[in-house]
């Protein structure tokens, strides 16, 4: 496998063109953002501990049939993955009530949803991310309605999967975001990166938040903590000596 030129770069990625044309090469910045980019800061291995986090997601999901654009950990903070035509759609998951639900709707924070609700925004830092519903997404063009009714599908089940692995490591799957694209055949596949950036993650006993909350509230000295302590949870220690951390 051979990196060649930037095709994309991100708040806190690069995506790279690779000498297989179905391929890219994802690398994990070190780059924290928050606000739709406006706040910035570079965390050590931030990268690092996101990639290897998102790989061992990816192939948890793999095993409970969820088809995912991840190949390979190349390097600790480099992921070799199918090349995908994405769909700017984030579909959010969310199990418990907080954060703009709660600022929004006149839910108490902590409620346990159940079922879960299932969210769309639409992924355009331009309009802010807006949340869509069927219509809008179908009137824009970027999804059918069964494309729409997929998307809502493979949430779930990445949910239920996530759900249990998490609380195996102590962890509360709070809400977490995904985005999808289309792989050469047209079929849709779970793609980007599941990590502690687009997760809110609870520690099971304490409620202490693990992930990148803490940086939206300005605790950023208690951050890579957390992003730590997830890794030191979820990634077993034959797999961590693999790793220079």
């Amino acid at each position: 496998m051979t990196k060649k030129d930037i095709i994309n770069s991100g708040k806190v990625k690069s995506v790279f063109a690779t000498d297989k044309e179905d391929e890219v090469l994802i690398e994990f910045r070190d780059d924290m953002t928050a606000g739709d980019g406006e706040r910035k800061e570079v965390m050590t291995k931030k990268g690092t501990y996101n990639a290897i986090i998102s790989s061992k997601i990816f192939n948890v999901l793999e095993q409970a049939g969820v088809k995912t654009q991840f190949i390979e950990l190349v390097k600790p903070n480099e992921m070799l993955a199918m090349k995908l035509d994405m769909i700017p759609i984030e579909v959010i998951i969310r199990n418990i009530a907080t954060g703009s639900l709660v600022r929004n709707y006149p839910i108490e924070d902590g409620t346990k949803l159940n079922p879960p609700i299932v969210q769309m925004d639409y992924k355009d830092d331009e309009f802010h991310d807006p949340m869509l519903n069927h219509s809008i997404a179908k009137a824009l063009g970027i999804a059918t309605q069964d494309e729409l009714d997929e998307l809502e599908k493979l949430a779930f089940k990445v949910n239920d999967a996530l759900k249990d692995f998490f609380d195996k490591a102590g962890i509360i799957l709070v809400d977490f975001k995904i985005e999808f694209g289309k792989d050469k055949d047209g079929n849709i596949v779970l793609g980007d990166e599941i990590s502690p950036d687009g997760c809110r993650l609870w520690d099971k006993e304490t409620l202490d938040m693990l992930d990148k909350e803490l940086f939206r509230k300005g605790k950023d000295d208690e951050v890579m903590e957390a992003y730590v302590e997830v890794y030191n949870r979820v990634i077993p220690d034959d797999e961590k000596a693999k790793f220079d951390l």
